[in-house]
């Protein structure tokens, strides 16, 4: 029909406003993504030219700072493990008994005068520690805070020609001008306050070294140590010049054993000499450390390496003394004065130390200075072996039954501590040895002579 033909050509309205509706909104949804792309379009670009502006040589992110160097991996030193203990295959045949009394003027337990009557002769009237060392036919003997007429606690310097030690060292010391014992001297060191002690010596192509421990205050009783040297005329006046501080820290006491370095392995060097440093830090509240030195570098405090623990079986040697590591590990970390020695009858490194965690001079062996060690026996124990109420004395309040306390001194106890081995000195076969070694009684304020039996199990 023409009128349904005509219906079909003439749009509807309602249709039409639809489709415009449409229209538009597809223009809409259009120029939205047009600029969203428009933007991520920038946006990208941007992000390219901040790439290849770092990728230039004048950008600042790539400047490195100049005091961050690049850390050189061959120069990055690692930490290893500490060792641990093993059970000793070294017997203790004779516990350590008392020889002779070194210092003072009678020996009231052998009831006889004493071979040194140092009271007399030089006017000692206490004094402790007795650290000996080998100057060929001479051993000198280094003690600590000395009692007497001088103003301070002086440090005696005693030595001997004696070689048989099984009847007691006869005992000379350095003197000043007016016949008393000279103390050493280190202008710009203090040496004369509590505690302010030499701990080991060596004498090198006739130059004397000595290391020593000073900076005592309230808060700490050893602050730090010194290395000082002298040559022979002045060692004999006790006249020692200052060569560095050798530490702060973990080597305070130190005990030196020189060695032939070829005669070992895993040192940092194997031709000609070397020092083995063993020391302890914190006065009695430290472990047992270990450095190495070259003979001929004693002087340079940088050529010292420090034992940093074990890795793969070998130590490892540090250039910085915040990385050593103890040679084994103590619970009750309670070291002060320590001696060590390689005994070559019985091919070990024996290190003798007081402590109260076994109470009494603590014996370790090892075949090579970093061990492992042995665990701890007490070669001396003050009630054991005979020391209190026969030469070191009781506190009266506890029992009246010795006379050996220092006058005034009589409700005040004796101890012992500082056990310094002569390594020269020692004797016997491959299978068993007699070591040798001065102790410390505190009271009476005296050194005595010790000696004790080792063998191979």
């Amino acid at each position: 029909m023409p009128g349904g033909k005509r219906k079909e050509m003439i749009p509807n309205c309602g249709e039409m406003n639809r489709v415009t509706i449409k229209w538009r909104n597809s223009m809409k949804i259009r120029d939205s993504l047009k600029r969203k792309y428009n933007r991520c379009i920038i946006g990208i670009c941007a992000f390219m030219m901040f790439l290849l502006s770092t990728c230039s040589n004048d950008s600042p992110i790539n400047k490195e700072k100049p005091d961050v160097p690049k850390p050189d991996p061959e120069q990055i030193e690692v930490i290893g493990n500490v060792p641990n203990t093993i059970p000793s295959d070294i017997a203790i045949v004779k516990q350590a008994t008392k020889i002779s009394q070194l210092t003072g003027d009678y020996d009231k337990h052998l009831n006889k005068p004493t071979l040194s009557q140092a009271y007399s002769r030089y006017r000692i009237e206490g004094t402790d520690l007795g650290v000996p060392f080998e100057d060929g036919d001479i051993t000198w003997l280094l003690f600590g805070d000395t009692w007497g007429p001088k103003s301070g606690l002086h440090d005696a310097i005693g030595y001997t020609t004696d070689k048989n030690p099984e009847d007691g060292l006869n005992l000379d010391f350095v003197i000043d001008d007016m016949g008393i014992y000279q103390g050493v001297i280190i202008p710009g060191v203090s040496t004369t306050g509590a505690f302010e002690v030499p701990t080991d010596g060596l004498v090198i192509n006739d130059e004397f070294f000595l290391w020593i421990t000073t900076d005592h205050s309230d808060k700490i009783s050893m602050g730090r140590s010194v290395l000082a040297t002298a040559n022979r005329a002045n060692a004999l006046k006790g006249q020692y010049s200052k060569v560095y501080d050798l530490s702060i820290s973990k080597f305070i006491n130190v005990s030196v054993v020189k060695i032939k370095n070829s005669d070992w392995d895993f040192f940092p060097q194997h031709e000609g000499d070397g020092l083995v440093l063993f020391a302890s830090g914190d006065y009695r509240k430290s472990q047992i450390y270990l450095a190495y030195q070259p003979i001929t570098e004693i002087k340079n405090k940088k050529s010292i390496k420090y034992f940093a623990g074990i890795k793969d079986g070998k130590p490892l040697w540090n250039k910085k003394e915040e990385d050593a590591q103890p040679i084994f590990r103590l619970t009750n970390p309670g070291v002060g004065e320590l001696s060590a020695s390689y005994n070559k009858f019985i091919k070990k490194w024996i290190l003798l130390y007081n402590h109260d965690d076994p109470r009494g001079i603590n014996l370790r062996t090892a075949d090579a200075p970093w061990g492992p060690w042995s665990e701890p026996r007490v070669i001396f124990q003050p009630w054991d072996d005979k020391g209190y109420c026969h030469f070191i004395h009781t506190s009266w309040e506890f029992e009246n039954c010795d006379n050996l306390h220092n006058k005034g001194r009589e409700n005040e106890w004796g101890g012992e501590y500082g056990p310094y081995q002569f390594e020269h000195f020692a004797t016997g076969d491959n299978q068993s040895t007699t070591i040798y070694f001065t102790m410390s009684t505190w009271n009476p304020y005296d050194v005595v002579l010790m000696k004790s039996t080792l063998r191979r199990r």
